[in-house]
């Protein structure tokens, strides 16, 4: 997959309003601060396809970006720790339920989470929502670059240790748009979703 050619489709409030639910889908989900909108755009070696701030909650809508005519990236609202009003919190967190609860088309789910404030209650959720519909998950450790050498291995290695008590396909890696830590794992990994689900057969562990 050439990632480079990805191209924005829509911002959509809701599943309603989304593409038809055909071809693969591979989303991206995480708290408001984890970085999202940086991976995709490391991702697609484009600086603006996905809007980054500094103020976490600047992804509100679901959007869409197509790599083919049969396969796309999602971005997913942000979740947490956002300074938004109420309303508009719930409104969005609501479309993000949606979405993985009813997208049929939903090969893979990346999560992201901040290296140093890993697996609170909101990430492990949504890992035992996927592993429950038997969705492969990828979690990148963002921001690794904020940490030396040593310590980021050690968080690696307990988050790993821990991953294990989701029973499913979770998969840990490090990541840092800033330093392109981890970008060759991300590549392969959605390219094996992707794959798979094209052969119409489950991705492999």
């Amino acid at each position: 997959m050439n990632y480079h050619t990805a191209k924005f489709v829509t911002s959509a409030p809701n599943i309603q309003e989304l593409p038809e639910d055909t071809g693969f889908e591979v989303a991206f989900a995480g708290r408001s601060n984890a970085g999202k909108s940086s991976a995709l755009n490391t991702l697609t070696g484009q600086k603006n396809l996905a809007r980054t701030s500094k103020t976490p909650g600047r992804t509100q809508l679901i959007n869409v970006f197509s790599l083919d005519d049969e396969r796309r990236l999602i971005d997913l609202p942000g979740y947490g720790f956002a300074k938004v009003p109420l309303a508009v919190k719930e409104k969005w967190q609501k479309s993000l339920g949606e979405y993985l609860q009813k997208r049929e088309c939903l090969a893979g789910l990346v999560v992201l989470m901040d290296i140093r404030h890993p697996m609170k209650d909101l990430d492990q959720d949504l890992i035992y929502w996927a592993v429950d519909s038997q969705l492969p998950v990828l979690v990148l450790l963002t921001k690794a670059d904020k940490l030396k050498q040593g310590a980021r291995s050690k968080v690696l290695k307990e988050i790993r240790e821990a991953s294990l008590a989701f029973c499913g396909d979770v998969t840990i890696e490090l990541f840092s748009s800033l330093k392109g830590l981890g970008i060759k794992q991300l590549e392969n990994k959605l390219n094996q979703w992707y794959q798979a689900d094209d052969e119409g057969k489950e991705p492999s562990v």
